[in-house]
């Protein structure tokens, strides 16, 4: 048995990882490597019965413990009060500033919002280290940052069980992405934290059942159990951003229940799975993406439904994100967005939630004057059990957009979005402004998603052609043209626009549909 780093390991990195946290790490996959391939290849079986018309239901062999009266471990001090979350990438300066930002809790995210270039996981691993003692800094020739003296609780979002590390290999085999993720900061920080009156919080992406939430409880278990503190000690939220586990959120909350911390409505991936889940399906095809507002039926009730199952469960309920980006130069169009921002914040409190997302500092103030004028002082409104909400299936399927289209403005922007995102992302950086928003993967996702949809499908552009592979491809030849000539030669080769608009024409019009566009990209870099 062995551990190969097929990179340099030097410097801070040495530290972090130590032959210690690799043993560890290795430890994990060896218990649990076997049980994430069969969750995985369960995914493909289900995806073959939705493709065949089939449509998701609440499971029957769960039923018991939806009827059951349980509920979750208590939150404990530094979670109890969660009105405003701020996330970002593991990048050392946007960890500063939104751990200064005023938000409760900062999610740092290996995740969507990260290209997962081994420079951004290894420094984003002795960023978290740093950041956990206090000691993070960054001194540059224009400016000093450093924590101030009261700084937003920590979160770490791991990779989603679909990806590996292919830096790491353990027995020859590519070690998963989140147990990388996970194991390292465990092994380096979970006692830090504990001493220091907080604990090892985590967010958990992507999950499709109640099973892979019983994986990550049992390796919770496990790496507890190797570092010789409390069972309990760690505290997951489950983002519920797949159709199908909105189907299983009370089953999710049970299986991590002495670990639970929550869901979290996590708006732009739900509705890339309900497209990829579906995509099969003509009756299941969406308009532009500026029309699938948290309003439409669907959405309105996996919200509503979230905030019924954790509140029936003492959870915390936590609404989704807000990704504009405040622009000075541009204050009618920063009024105008904060006053959107407000609007759906208010929503959320409305229905019950108990926190909220934002993804730049400037948003935190908007954020917390919402939430502060319904909690006042309480720390969390779980309480409101919303018994006025009907579970349904039906509800959670129901896909009219009324008044929704397909124009040829959101085709371009689509293929846009997804061409610019991923040059951003083969660059490095996950974590891409566009068009004044604050865009991670799930925003390609999206895109592509839709792209192919619309062109699988032969949809119609409103009183336009129809959409063909043709038609994508000559508006992909327009926007790279645009691209080209709006940054010049020099940065239109250096952002790799080319390769990047050859691979989201793979992930958005091939026969065969890629589970996750990061899986290809993820050879590129």
């Amino acid at each position: 048995m062995s551990i190969e780093v097929t990179v340099p390991i030097e410097g801070r990195r040495e530290a972090v990882f130590s032959a210690g946290a690799l043993e560890f790490v290795a430890g994990l996959h060896r218990r649990f490597a076997g049980t994430r391939t069969r969750l995985l290849a369960d995914r493909d079986a289900r995806q073959l019965r939705w493709d065949a018309g089939e449509t998701p239901d609440f499971l029957p062999e769960t039923a018991e413990v939806r009827r059951a009266e349980w509920q979750v471990a208590p939150p404990p001090g530094d979670l109890a009060d969660r009105r405003v979350e701020i996330t970002g990438p593991v990048e050392r300066k946007m960890m500063i500033n939104a751990l200064n930002s005023g938000a409760r809790v900062f999610m740092a995210d290996f995740e969507d919002a990260n290209s997962p270039t081994w420079d951004n996981v290894a420094d984003g691993q002795v960023n978290l280290y740093d950041a956990v003692r206090g000691t993070i800094e960054l001194i540059t020739e224009d400016r000093e940052y450093r924590l101030g003296d009261v700084t937003a609780t920590l979160m770490v979002r791991p990779r989603g069980w679909h990806l590996t590390e292919k830096h790491v290999l353990i027995d020859g085999q590519q070690v998963s992405a989140s147990l990388i993720d996970f194991g390292i900061h465990m092994y380096n920080n979970a006692a830090e934290l504990l001493e220091r009156g907080s604990g090892p919080y985590f967010y958990l992406p992507k999950l499709e059942s109640h099973l892979e939430a019983r994986l990550w409880n049992d390796v919770f278990v496990a790496a507890q159990e190797e570092l010789g503190i409390p069972v309990g000690s760690v505290r997951a939220t489950v983002l519920i951003e797949t159709v199908l586990a909105a189907f299983e959120m009370e089953e999710i909350l049970y299986e991590l229940r002495d670990h639970s911390a929550g869901l979290n409505a996590g708006r732009w991936d739900y509705i890339f799975s309900v497209i990829k889940k579906f995509r099969r399906r003509p009756d299941f095809v969406l308009p532009d993406r500026r029309d699938v507002t948290m309003t439409v039926p669907f959405m309105r009730a996996y919200t509503e439904q979230l905030v019924r199952a954790c509140h029936r469960r003492g959870a915390h309920a936590m609404g989704g994100m807000a990704a504009f980006i405040p622009n000075r130069n541009k204050p009618d169009v920063t009024a105008r967005a904060l006053a959107a921002v407000r609007a759906d914040k208010e929503r959320e409190v409305a229905d019950g939630c108990d926190g909220t997302w934002v993804a730049h500092p400037d948003l935190v103030p908007t954020a917390i004057d919402v939430f502060d004028s319904v909690l006042g002082d309480r720390p969390n409104q779980i309480d409101r059990l919303r018994e006025d909400v009907v579970p349904s299936a039906a509800d959670l399927l129901d896909v009219r957009v009324p008044g929704g289209i397909v124009t040829d403005r959101g085709l371009r922007k689509n293929v846009e979005i997804g061409i610019r995102y991923l040059a951003s992302w083969l660059a490095g950086n996950g974590a891409a402004a566009l068009n004044d928003l604050m865009e991670d993967a799930a925003t390609a996702e999206i895109s592509r998603t839709q792209v192919w949809q619309w062109a699988h499908h032969g949809v119609s552009i409103d009183g336009g052609p129809k959409i063909t592979p043709d038609l994508v491809q000559g508006i992909t030849a327009e926007v790279l043209e645009a691209f080209r000539a709006d940054l010049g030669e020099e940065v239109f080769a250096a952002y790799r626009f080319e390769e990047a608009a050859r691979l989201f024409e793979q992930v958005a019009l091939a026969e065969h549909f890629e589970e996750f566009l990061t899986i290809p990209a993820y050879e590129l870099i």
